[in-house]
């Protein structure tokens, strides 16, 4: 099994969204990173059929997937950064409406609920209406409509977005559970949940594939780049202004900045190793960000 994207480009007049995107994809998880605009959902979108490529193709084994039609979404599930739902449906009226669209046989969807509405800690609240659960709880609805049909392939587009910290914890655990021999694509910009759980990154900016490896593969990339020093407040602006700052921590003796830069950027910096977080920024190359680590 392997999902096949070649040389794929979506134009909107004078905006290129996706440039030449290329890569096979086997089953695992795939972090797909990117500021935004980067054309993350875009690609997401073009990977589900939802949207036709300007240029190139995608394949599934050794099908286009535009002449799989119906087959091909058997095996395809998706999860939307805004999956729609209905908010006076019940949360089990809600998932065997959305298996009836995707034509599953009655009897199947309903042994598949009941274990679905267990798996993502739902199960005492399928009475329940769904504009009544919390946000978490609907983003492990959107997961649960995403598996009604066991999908070979499985596209996540920031699914995490909104949720807090404990909930976006038992998320990552979730798809982690959920992605076992499949092809899964997790969209983020945040770039901790896929950190843990990720097999492959892959890096976009400005539609272009800019990198693709492990996390290991990434970090090493700005192996004795990033450096910690203390400055006066006062020199903070200038140096946000010239460099990429991955984390601002006022104290007490003055201002703890973290910095990923080729050369030593102060005369008191001190190298330390590495995060995916300082590897994400300095291939994006974002300057003055400012923001606590997780």
């Amino acid at each position: 099994m392997e999902l096949k994207i070649q040389s794929v480009s979506k134009k909107y007049k004078d905006l290129i969204a996706v440039n030449a995107f290329d890569c096979t994809l086997t089953p695992g998880i795939y972090g797909l990173l990117g500021p935004n605009g980067a054309g993350k959902t875009t690609l997401m979108r073009i990977i589900c059929a939802l949207t036709r490529p300007t240029e190139g193709k995608i394949f599934y084994g050794n099908m286009e997937i535009g002449n799989l039609g119906a087959e091909y979404r058997k095996v395809l599930g998706f999860m939307p950064q805004n999956f729609g739902y209905y908010p006076h449906f019940k949360t089990e009226r809600y998932l065997e409406y959305i298996a009836s669209i995707k034509g599953l046989n009655p009897n199947f969807a309903k042994g598949k609920i009941n274990s679905l509405l267990e798996l993502v800690g739902l199960t005492e609240k399928r009475k329940s209406k769904v504009g009544h659960l919390s946000g978490g709880m609907r983003q492990r609805l959107g997961i649960a409509q995403a598996l009604l049909n066991d999908p070979d392939v499985l596209i996540l587009d920031e699914p995490t977005a909104g949720l807090d910290p404990e909930e976006r914890v038992k998320f990552r655990n979730l798809i982690s559970t959920v992605s076992q021999n499949k092809i899964t694509i997790l969209s983020t910009h945040i770039v901790t949940d896929v950190a843990y759980i990720a097999s492959d990154i892959l890096l976009m900016k400005k539609g272009r594939l800019t990198f693709r490896g492990s996390v290991d593969n990434l970090t090493n990339v700005v192996q004795g780049k990033v450096w910690t020093t203390t400055v006066k407040s006062g020199e903070v602006d200038d140096i946000t202004a010239k460099c990429i700052v991955s984390n601002v921590h006022n104290t007490a003796i003055g201002t703890e900045l973290r910095i990923i830069s080729q050369s030593k950027p102060t005369s008191n910096a001190i190298q330390v190793e590495p995060t995916l977080e300082d590897a994400y920024l300095f291939y994006t190359g974002e300057k003055g960000i400012q923001g606590g680590a997780e």
